[in-house]
């Protein structure tokens, strides 16, 4: 017998169930086309949109300066092939150059010097990551430590001074010259903290001016007998003692040290601080809203000054691991630009440990590979500070990058609709 329904209205053959309909893969195909509308136009995404279309504009810059594009488009009506062609050329020329000089050096004679670019970009990583995290703990506590160069200067002075000085046993010395660069960073930053609880002084304005105070005071020390090498008319002090050196990680033919290792610790610590701790609860409720903090039984004004304590602790950690282990000597211009590219590395991370360990490692790479195709192609390396620059501005205005690919501004919305 034919075990077959009928519709009691029309006497026919009724309609499969609805739970014989394939919905399944109607389900599957939705749920994957949700995870495909996050990631693209999630932040991550729009962090890699950001990167390729600032990468598109530096290949036109990179094309608009080179000699050789600017003679074929004499004649581009005549002969547009030659144009195009060496258009093509200077660009993948110097983003190749760039890759290699940062990431892999494939043309390299041996595996070391393939390898080089990429632990070139991790050292010079390390202290930028590090001092980021701690600008993020301000920017998420509501703070914005725009100190960031003094506290890693007073990191490096303070960790340098143990590291040339002293003489402890290897373990020890290491350790001591490390928390004495925390320590250092921390009471630095700690000021602008205190002022702001104390006086309701900006801390934008306080830490901008730690910051020249610093510099001109580690450019003082530098002429005490202290702080300078024996014989040596040049701003510089000894060097650090062997025990208080950070480790090399791979031996004597790269300078990537154990910094690189502390810096993954201090996103881990980071992390938890401020997703699993008290502390770092507390430290998020007032950068949120510090009335309603307040109201909640919360100490508002200590609250600033912890956040200062931490964020500056994490940057003079940043100069001392800078001091021991890249350059293990104190100078002037120990610092560079660590301070305030730190700050674009947090704004590039998204105030995100993890965001920031890649945001760094992408900044250390621009400018390591950044040198290299300059060296390779010609190419100015103002086109990679070109590159960052438009990175970092079109990170901060999402909805232009959503309106130039055309993303949908809220996904969230369109998930409740489709639900």
């Amino acid at each position: 017998m034919n075990d077959q329904r009928t519709d009691p209205e029309k006497g026919g053959p009724a309609a499969p169930p609805a739970k014989d309909v394939e919905q399944p893969t109607a389900a599957t195909g939705g749920r994957a086309a949700q995870v495909l509308r996050e990631v693209t136009t999630g932040g991550f995404g729009v962090t890699v949109l950001a990167f390729v279309l600032a990468l598109v504009i530096g290949g036109l810059l990179i094309i608009a300066v080179d000699p050789d594009v600017r003679d074929t488009a004499s004649y581009i009506f005549a002969r547009p092939a030659d144009f195009f062609g060496a258009a093509w050329s200077s660009v993948s020329d110097a983003y190749t150059a760039m890759f290699r000089g940062a990431v892999f050096n494939y043309d390299a004679p041996s595996a070391a010097r393939a390898l080089r670019p990429l632990t070139e970009t991790m050292t010079v990583a390390t202290p930028l990551i590090i001092a980021a995290l701690g600008v993020a703990v301000g920017f998420r506590a509501g703070l914005f430590n725009i100190g960031a160069q003094g506290q890693v200067l007073m990191g490096a002075a303070i960790g340098g001074y143990i590291g040339f000085t002293w003489s402890l046993p290897p373990v020890l010395h290491l350790l001591l010259a490390i928390i004495g660069g925390i320590l250092a960073g921390g009471v630095w930053a700690g000021v602008a903290g205190f002022l702001k609880a104390r006086t309701g002084a900006h801390e934008v304005i306080v830490t901008i001016m730690l910051n020249y105070i610093a510099l001109y005071l580690v450019a003082y020390l530098l002429t005490t007998s202290s702080f300078t090498r024996e014989g040596s008319n040049q701003p510089k002090s000894p060097g650090i003692r062997e025990n208080a050196q950070l480790p090399l990680l791979l031996g004597d033919q790269f300078r990537l040290h154990a910094g690189f290792l502390v810096a993954i610790l201090a996103a881990v610590f980071v992390w938890w601080l401020m997703t699993r701790s008290t502390w770092g609860f507390r430290f998020r409720a007032v950068g949120s809203n510090p009335s309603a903090a307040r109201t909640a039984g919360m100490a508002v004004s200590s609250s600033f000054v912890l956040v200062m304590v931490v964020s500056g602790a994490l940057t003079g950690l940043a100069g001392a691991v800078q001091v021991l282990g890249t350059e293990k000597a104190l100078t002037g211009g120990i610092a560079g630009s660590i301070g305030f590219d730190a700050i674009t590395v947090a704004l590039l991370g998204r105030s995100k440990p993890l965001g920031i360990f890649f945001a760094g490692l992408l900044y250390a790479g621009l400018n390591v590979g950044g040198r290299a195709m300059e060296g390779a192609t010609g190419t100015s390396i103002n086109i990679v500070l070109v590159i960052q620059s438009l990175v970092v501005l079109f990170i901060a205005a999402p909805p232009l990058i959503r309106s130039i690919f055309r993303l949908p501004i809220q996904p969230a919305l369109t998930k409740g609709a489709s639900a």
